[in-house]
């Protein structure tokens, strides 16, 4: 671990935390001293993700089993984190759903309104909740999740392209008007990586093809790093992998 990979006494808030990209962030951010706030829907799986923080670290995480459809909650948790930590050093807003691969034509509404309440409301509450925390850290990181869909559209996925596209516009937006401060605003674009998502999405795809989860997250806690000089940008996993061989 190097100084600017310590992150001993900083406070991470990790969405979509219990699996995937998500839970090797966490795991991973705990690993370079951390103190993780982990957020996903399911209390065993975060006690999963805390007993291995522990054995990992000598560490416990803070749990917060969460649907972030309960906008009103992302309000609490932020006065929460404000009452114990008075600051949040990196929001890691990778929780997401799929939807269906469908025709939009086909779409249900219902499908479509919780891939906008997920993908893109709850990003904006996670906004509104922790940018004056963010604000009060002096290497605050606020990182969303991309997608290669934006740039490259195809038939069937104009639910799940349409609210990715929102979300990197709205960080976008984001970045340019917290662009005076301490706070680095930066979107992850994974590309296909080893999870049940793309699974869902390819399921006759060999997942052993495919870089795990782990390899992903080594590109989040980059951007978390202080000497990350990046701000506003899409940052390709593919293209960083490559040219930090």
């Amino acid at each position: 671990m190097t100084a600017e990979t310590d992150f001993s006494g900083r406070v991470a808030l990790v969405t979509g935390a219990s699996r995937g990209i998500g839970r090797a962030t966490a795991l991973a951010l705990a690993d370079a001293g951390a103190h993780i706030v982990a957020v996903a829907r399911t209390q065993g799986a975060l006690e999963e993700l805390d007993d291995e923080i522990s054995t990992r670290t000598g560490r416990n995480a803070t749990l917060v089993p969460l649907d972030l459809t309960d906008f009103e909650a992302i309000d609490r948790l932020g006065a929460a984190i404000f009452e114990k930590f008075k600051r949040l050093d990196f929001l890691i807003a990778n929780a997401g759903i799929l939807g269906d691969l469908t025709p939009l034509s086909h779409l249900d509404p219902k499908v479509w309104d919780q891939l906008m309440a997920i993908n893109v409301t709850a990003n904006y509450r996670l906004i509104r909740a922790f940018d004056p925390l963010l604000r009060s850290s002096d290497q605050g990181r606020a990182i969303f999740v991309s997608t290669g869909i934006i740039q490259h559209p195809r038939s069937y996925w104009g639910g799940y392209a349409a609210s990715k596209a929102a979300v990197e516009m709205m960080a976008t937006i984001y970045a340019d008007e917290v662009k005076t401060t301490n706070l680095k605003v930066n979107m992850v674009n994974p590309g296909a990586t080893r999870t049940k998502m793309r699974a869902k999405a390819f399921p006759g795809e060999d997942p052993e093809t495919l870089p795990p989860p782990e390899a992903v997250a080594a590109l989040f806690v980059a951007l978390c790093r202080k000497d990350w000089a990046g701000h506003g940008e899409v940052i390709n996993y593919r293209d960083w992998a490559q040219s930090n061989r």
